[in-house]
């Protein structure tokens, strides 16, 4: 039986004692052991010293391995290491699938017990030496009985052939005695049969009319040794996998008093297969449960029950049988039958069976830099569950579905996805309530199972990186659905339970105690390893700051470790402080080393402001050059992603549709009647106010985000409710308005990659690159909001002909970009373009399809000599590039 390393502490525990029928007594393997390196080679003192009614184990550790150690048991029950003995390879791997077990007897006298497999058996000798009988009748009888996890439930084995009482299930089985003082027996059990607790007690037969004297341990307890699983590691957490087959399983519960591993034979049945009590003696280490199991057999997933693991508060305590999912399970599998009133079941279970291997052979990580991406946020079940999208009813809203449609992706100018939470969620109020964090959701209608969809997931990833597409995930750390999650295991670590009310009501998960923030990391780089994700925007994240008690801390730990992390620093890390409960984000200071980006909810609500004309010159301009109130500390412009809509709240189509009381927050503005309408200037007016929008969006500095669905005018009649959202409606697509904004999107992407130079910049543009200008020619006043002109000129950098790429033949110009937001016409005078340059107009948001945008540019001819005009219509935006006389 392999044993705990010594370096791991254990903490004490009180042992009761009692009868063979009564409570489960076992024995205790908490014993401090000490080694040291003599200096002749091939030399190990070893010096272990037992405490009172403890156990010696073979301790075969790799540094070991050709070791054989003999050891014997003296009257004060020492062991000590009497002769070592070099073996072969073959007795070596024998004496590691060996356990042995040695007590002190409450009469004098050691019982020592060892357990081997042996083919397709597990044999169990038991000797027993130095008793002191008080009789000359030297008959000794092994009164045993086997269990699993309760000592009064004894039960039968039928292979057994001693007699047996039917109504203990206990069995009597005589020693041989080989010596004056010593016994010995051997049984054997079908290895099927196994694992389970062998208990047992020694009858001393005295004589005819005797019954005989009962010997126990010197604590007046009964014998106990498991057969057929091990001790156990407790690293590392979940279901782990040795070379030779047999799996370790580790749970973390300070505070519960005993976990019971369940192991099922069908994920289907109301109750577990098997049920093995986990002793606290033998496997615990500190604060982590763990268990080895030799074969699987039949059983196919794992659950736990963490008896005495307190529960948030009497008003949620959950029952104390539930069976619960591992926290670390990397593979969990739905439990289809639905007991959760009973308390027994919850929705998933953790799968017996390793991580699926994949080939990511010619995955390329595309490692974009953060100034040149282009995102698009979609549901992964949402974007092609839809009938229109003409798929497969096994494809349509999975992993696979996203797949089939990476054309449209690649279409609008997109060089990475940015995904809803995809970890098991609570069905009732969506992804940002996670019941897991290990392993994707199994999608309706996905099939094959957990394997299919995990492989399914990583073959998206594979395919999106191929079309040169990064993924990013949306993850929840700060909180979890309101049961199946971690609620049971042990609240009082996990969970705020003694904190506000609020933070109990919300499930809020302790992000910063020690076991949660590894827990977090650990799934993390999971993501990162075995799923290649390139970033991850953490939902909620105001709360990654709060300490142990709920309160805000300026340098909190998990914040840091991620920043500071070997494999996530090299992701991009994203901080939305959004908030799925109040549907509102948190405004706070985010400490982010220079490492982390935000999603930016004061570019949306400045531009948002300015376009319905409510907003300051001030707020657009700082905006537009990357938002510079925020990200000046060391980070630039290339850590704000920008939005304009975002699955909650409006949609982008009824933020220029609705604008009733109780949309106060959105900002919203309905051009002038409120809801659906056919009055054709408001809905031009719309039209206009879509375009603007996202035009804004894409010649800012920063990372643009569109939502899905803004590209064809999909709807939620006005709610912002993230449940309102509808799938994604692909024969919208054929729409005149979906055909114009598409194509006008994939401009914008094109031109931002043509125009990084000033479009995608890491770093702030320089004051003396920036010209701005004012209504009527005259400087902008920055602070007044009756103004609502803004124009600038973007001047690009001077580069020697001979630093010119053969794929860039002319330099480039000028950009000179102005904002209307008001009701009236302006007339606008261009800045004279460079030497043997002129002004091209690329995009005027005012004009009809298809001429509001123009790849090609059309002329601006000078009304008087070197001067350009133009005249702006009302809530309109314009493009201006200076190119070449001869292009």
């Amino acid at each position: 039986m392999a044993t705990l390393p010594p370096s791991l502490g254990i903490r004490p525990r009180s042992l009761n004692c009692g009868a063979i029928t009564s409570s489960k007594l076992t024995a205790a393997t908490h014993y401090i052991c000490k080694s040291k390196m003599a200096g002749v080679p091939g030399r190990i003192d070893l010096e272990k010293k037992l405490l009172c009614g403890e156990v010696a184990q073979d301790v075969v550790k790799a540094a070991y391995r050709n070791i054989n150690l003999r050891v014997f048991a003296t009257s004060r029950v020492s062991v000590e290491q009497i002769e070592q003995i070099y073996t072969t390879r073959t007795d070596v791997d024998e004496l590691k699938k060996k356990s042995t077990f040695l007590f002190r007897t409450d009469i004098g006298g050691q019982v020592n017990v060892s357990i081997r497999k042996k083919n397709i058996r597990y044999v169990v000798n038991i000797e027993v030496s130095s008793l002191q009988l008080q009789t000359d009748d030297n008959r000794l009888v092994l009164v045993w009985g086997v269990y699993r996890s309760d000592a009064s439930c004894l039960m039968h084995l039928d292979s057994q052939k001693s007699a047996s009482d039917s109504e203990t299930g206990t069995v009597e089985t005589p020693f041989m005695q080989s010596s004056l003082d010593r016994f010995a027996l051997e049984l054997e059990f079908e290895a099927k049969q196994t694992p389970f607790y062998l208990s047992f007690l020694l009858k001393s037969l005295g004589g005819a009319e005797s019954s005989g004297s009962e010997i126990r341990t010197h604590m007046k307890a009964n014998f106990c040794v498991p057969v057929g699983f091990n001790a156990g590691f407790p690293t590392p957490l979940g279901l782990s996998f040795s070379t030779d087959g047999s799996m370790n399983f580790s749970i973390f519960s300070r505070n519960a008093e005993s976990v019971v591993l369940c192991l099922y034979d069908d994920t289907t049945a109301d109750k577990p297969a098997l049920e093995l009590d986990l002793d606290p003696y033998v496997n615990q280490s500190g604060d982590v449960w763990h268990a080895t199991l030799e074969n699987a057999w039949n059983f196919v997933s794992y659950g736990y029950r963490c008896r005495g693991a307190i529960s948030q508060g009497d008003k949620y305590k959950f029952h104390a049988e539930r069976i619960l999912l591992d926290p670390c399970a990397k593979v969990i599998v739905n439990s289809s039958s639905n007991h959760h009133e009973s308390g027994l079941l919850v929705k998933y279970l953790g799968q017996l069976c390793k991580e699926p291997v994949f080939d990511w052979n010619g995955d390329v990580r595309l490692n974009l830099p953060m100034e040149k991406l282009v995102v698009y946020r979609l549901n992964v079940m949402r974007f092609t569950e839809h009938k229109s999208s003409q798929l497969p009813a096994d494809i349509a809203g999975t992993f696979s579905g996203v797949i089939e449609k990476v054309h449209h992706l690649k279409d609008l100018g997109m060089n990475a996805v940015l995904l809803e939470p995809i970890f098991p969620f609570d069905e009732q109020k969506g992804p940002y309530f996670p019941c897991h964090f290990f392993s994707p959701m199994i999608l309706r209608g996905a099939s094959g199972g957990s394997i299919s969809v995990i492989n399914s997931t990583k073959e998206m990833v594979k395919n999106l990186h191929a079309n040169g597409i990064e993924v990013l995930l949306e993850v929840v750390y700060t909180h979890t659905a309101d049961g199946g999650a971690l609620q049971g295991v042990d609240d009082l670590s996990y969970y705020y339970v003694n904190g506000t009310e609020e933070l109990e009501m919300r499930n809020a998960l302790n992000c910063n105690y020690p076991i949660v923030q590894q827990m977090i990391l650990d799934s993390l780089r999971h993501w990162v390893t075995e799923f290649h994700i390139d970033g991850f925007c953490f939902i909620n994240a105001s709360s990654l700051l709060r300490g142990f008690h709920g309160e805000y801390l300026s340098r909190p730990p998990l914040v840091e470790a991620i920043a500071f992390d070997p494999v996530l620093s090299k992701t991009k890390i994203i901080a939305d402080c959004w908030d799925p409960h109040d549907l509102a984000r948190k405004e706070i200071d985010f400490p982010h080393w220079k490492r982390w980006a935000e999603l930016n909810t004061k570019f949306c609500n400045d531009i948002r402001n300015f376009l319905r004309g409510e907003g300051l010159l001030s707020d657009l301009a700082t905006r537009l050059c990357g938002n510079g109130d925020m990200f000046s500390d060391g980070r630039g412009p290339a850590y704000s992603f920008n939005f304009i809509a975002r699955n909650s709240g409006l949609a982008l189509v009824d933020l220029v549709s609705f604008s009733g009381a109780e949309l106060a927050s959105e900002l919203s503005w309905n051009c002038g009647d409120e809801g659906p309408t056919s009055k054709t200037a408001v809905l031009e007016r719309r039209l206009k106010q879509i375009r603007n929008f996202l035009f804004v969006l894409y010649v800012s500095l920063g990372v643009p985000i569109l939502n899905t669905g803004d590209e064809c005018g999909q709807s939620t009649g006005g709610s912002p409710l993230y449940g309102d959202r509808k799938p994604f409606d692909w024969n919208a697509l054929a729409t005149g308005f979906a055909i114009q904004i598409s194509q006008f999107i994939s401009f914008l992407s094109s031109f931002r990659f043509k125009r990084s130079d000033l479009l995608q910049k890491r770093n702030y543009l320089k004051e003396e690159y920036i010209d701005w200008h004012g209504s009527d020619h005259s400087p902008p006043k920055w602070f007044d909001p009756s103004c609502k002109f803004l124009a600038m000129r973007l001047k690009a950098d001077k580069v020697d002909e001979s630093q010119l790429s053969s794929e860039s033949s002319h330099t480039k110009g000028d950009l000179y970009i102005a904002f209307n937001a008001a009701d009236r016409s302006e007339s606008i005078i261009l800045p004279e373009p460079a030497e043997e340059m002129a002004w091209h107009r690329l995009v005027d948001t005012a004009l009809p399809f298809p001429g509001f945008f123009s790849i090609d540019g059309e002329p601006v001819l000078e009304q008087v000599t070197g001067l350009y005009t133009y005249e702006m219509k009302s809530h309109s935006c314009t493009l201006f590039e200076a190119r070449n006389l001869e292009d």
